[in-house]
């Protein structure tokens, strides 16, 4: 078959989920497309982890599958559903004063809709052995970027692994790679990012927040009757499941091997403390996360503990994204935020769907276009690039700061009877008067595509509406209380001046 003249070539770094996509994306458009990634092959079981360890589970919701769905490839979606839990609400975990343990669910959504649970490491599986299926996509594991020069579109590699061993001045062997794009998906501390900021005026932000995490396992039970598959989960495997401890929390949620994976977001003073007295910590699950402990015996939570690593949370803001033609950086490249909203990968897929649809929209100039006009299709790119970051910069920075502030209500305000309330009004509001456009901003965020700035700006309007609504409600008795005392007083005053009136009347008479 011969090559198609217009075709270009798109170097994607990250193999991850949101690299796999773009990399999906571009390998459609009949783009010749490699992709390059540090580690080993991530199907690999003896693929070491970024950080060591298997992460955070993932919670896929609606952008998420909005870009799986639209990415051109009719098995994609079907094939990693597969491996999903819905879970359609969280479960708060907590104690009574009175002592005893309870389990309150709160719903995601009144409508009914779920977000679900997927291991990070079975939905690249998916999404690579679904890439490895085109003909032009090519894998290059084991590589690491170590320059680049966007104005010639070069990049340099180093070979790395046991199958390529150093050469004889013990540097890794280099390999040179010339691109028409470069597609930066390699994560919060990218390559391709540091490369860029050569080139571009870039304003970059990062912070990690006073919060350490570490990882933990609840096992399934044994020997579980094949027909009673779902008995495998020691507890709700339909729910994200929250200890919340004010300033700190567990949480679980479930794989579909009948396990939990669960993390403890703790300040690092916490961390410091459990460190020095390890033997504390049963004793400490047990004071903030009661029932805990009859999920992971107390021997194995001070080994997981002990053996897991205690890792950073950082939040990264940076602008722009692009640089000219010939580079773009996409999902925590760009925007690394910290995982209480669930979005992180959701917003990193979504941001290749936007990508690839202003892209397209550009490109559809070219038809009929001379195939040798490469400077007008440059052009073109370098064009939708741009509007690309000044799309999506907004909006990324605002999911940034509602990953932020939803910690707070996953540790604390779960248990606020005001947060509560105003979820009832605004779920009540978009059950009874759908006309309104009233929902919540969870539901807005997770079950839908909206534009996240617009999310905010809209979810900020709710809220200032359910304040004055709420002050006139209770303001309401105060003025009724008011009107009638003016009239009650509006009266008498009438009765005395009439009075008054007959006396002087009467007087005169004399």
């Amino acid at each position: 078959m011969a090559a198609d003249p217009k075709a270009q070539k798109v170097v994607v770094v990250g193999a991850g989920p949101v690299g796999s996509l773009a990399a999906l994306y571009a390998a459609q458009r009949g783009h010749d497309v490699e992709i390059y990634e540090l580690r080993s092959d991530l199907r690999d079981p003896s693929t070491t982890p970024l950080n060591f360890t298997k992460s955070i589970n993932l919670a896929l919701s609606e952008r998420g599958i909005n870009a799986m769905r639209n990415a051109g490839d009719p098995t994609l979606l079907d094939h990693v559903m597969a491996a999903t839990i819905p879970m359609r609400g969280r479960m708060i975990h907590g104690r009574r004063p009175n002592g005893d343990f309870f389990e309150q669910p709160q719903d995601y959504d009144i409508h009914g809709r779920t977000i679900y649970a997927v291991d990070r490491g079975e939905l690249n599986k998916r999404l690579l052995d679904i890439l490895e299926r085109m003909p032009n996509v090519t894998f290059h594991f084991n590589h690491k970027l170590s320059g680049a020069d966007f104005r010639k579109c070069r990049a340099w590699f180093e070979v790395q692994g046991k199958e390529n061993p150093a050469t004889a001045t013990g540097r890794a062997k280099e390999i040179e790679v010339g691109f028409d794009l470069m597609i930066g998906a390699d994560g919060a501390h990218s390559a391709v990012r540091y490369h860029m900021m050569k080139y571009v005026r870039m304003d970059y932000h990062q912070e990690y927040i006073d919060t350490l995490w570490c990882e933990f396992q609840i096992q399934p039970n044994e020997d579980v009757p094949s027909e009673q598959p779902m008995s495998r989960f020691r507890i709700s495997p339909n729910h994200l499941h929250i200890w919340p401890g004010k300033e700190f929390m567990f949480i679980a949620i479930p794989s579909d091997d009948g396990s939990f994976t669960c993390t403890l977001f703790a300040p690092s003073l916490v961390f410091e403390r459990l460190e020095v007295t390890p033997e504390q910590i049963p004793a400490f699950f047990d004071h903030h996360f009661p029932g805990v402990t009859s999920l992971i015996d107390p021997p194995e939570l001070i080994s997981q503990f002990r053996q897991n690593p205690h890792l950073p949370l950082i939040s990264v803001k940076c602008k722009p994204y692009h640089y000219g033609s010939s580079a773009v950086i996409l999902g925590d490249a760009a925007h690394a935020m910290v995982p209480f909203y669930g979005q992180g990968m959701n917003a990193g897929l979504e941001d290749v769907r936007i990508l690839f649809g202003i892209l397209d929209k550009y490109k559809r100039g070219d038809e009929g276009e001379a195939s040798s006009a490469s400077g007008l299709a440059a052009d073109r790119r370098k064009c939708a690039l741009a509007e690309y970051s000044a799309v999506r910069v907004a909006d990324a920075h605002a999911i940034n700061d509602l990953a932020l502030q939803n910690y707070v209500e996953m540790r604390a305000s779960v248990l606020s009877p005001l947060y509560r309330l105003r979820k009832f009004l605004e779920e009540a509001m978009s059950v009874y008067l759908p006309s309104l456009g009233w929902q919540t901003r969870y539901a807005r965020v997770s079950f839908g595509n909206e534009r996240y700035s617009e999310v905010v700006a809209r979810t900020d309007y709710q809220g200032r509406m359910l304040i004055r609504g709420f002050m006139g409600i209770v303001a309401l008795p105060l003025v009724a209380g008011g009107a009638l005392l003016y009239i009650k007083y509006r009266k008498a005053a009438q009765s005395d001046v009439r009075a008054m009136l007959r006396w002087l009347a009467q007087l005169i008479g004399k």
